[in-house]
């Protein structure tokens, strides 16, 4: 009986301490976007604190504007089911989000909207329920893409996702990064160490 009890022990440390599963993507599609660079700086560190980290690029996930008429007809578009399932997969989200007219992008709601959506139709919280998002946002205005963020939390958390209440911002994207595409900053960088090891925490 002891013999089973240790390895029932063993196996839960293992499952406590397994490298946790991060999906990494910015809200933005643009070839030269900052929320991109931030977003593989995101995933550099969370690679050296031990995750496993997938970064996506959402142009790479081509996905019709929610239609439920078009849902009816055709299903869940490939892309769209794709994308759910890195979710699903995925222990940690992160997201950087550009900050349009004060809000998010229309790729990125569309996308959160596709995902919360069963692949045989109808509302689903698959993809967000348990998991934990970490949000970040660079922005060329002073307050970094604060506002647009406020919005994404709120869909977030409305559908089922926790999100970390700290939250990485970066003001003055035009000159946050070098030539090669790196944070200048130190500061925001251990920002976004802080970010990462609370989400992984967190998931523990």
């Amino acid at each position: 009986m002891w013999k089973w009890i240790i390895i029932l022990c063993m196996g839960f440390s293992t499952l406590l301490h397994a490298e946790p599963k991060i999906l990494a993507f910015a809200g933005s599609t643009r070839e030269d976007s900052a929320n991109k660079k931030l977003v593989l700086e995101a995933a550099t560190l969370a690679r050296q604190q031990g995750a496993f980290v997938t970064v996506i690029d959402l142009k790479n996930f081509p996905i019709a504007f929610y239609d439920a008429d078009l849902e009816s007809k055709e299903g869940m578009p490939s892309k769209a089911r794709q994308l759910r399932q890195l979710m699903i997969d995925s222990d940690v989200i992160l997201i950087a989000s550009p900050e349009y007219n004060g809000s998010l992008s229309a790729s990125l709601k569309n996308a959160i909207d596709w995902a919360s959506r069963g692949e045989a139709g109808g509302s689903s919280r698959e993809a967000f329920a348990g998991k934990i998002f970490g949000l970040m946002s660079a922005s060329p205005g002073q307050g970094g893409g604060a506002r647009g963020l406020v919005h994404l939390r709120n869909i977030i958390e409305n559908i089922g996702g926790t999100v970390l209440p700290q939250q990485v911002v970066v003001p003055n994207s035009y000159k946050a990064f070098d030539s090669q595409g790196h944070l200048k900053d130190e500061k925001i960088k251990m920002e976004i160490n802080q970010l990462i090891q609370a989400a992984i925490h967190q998931r523990r």
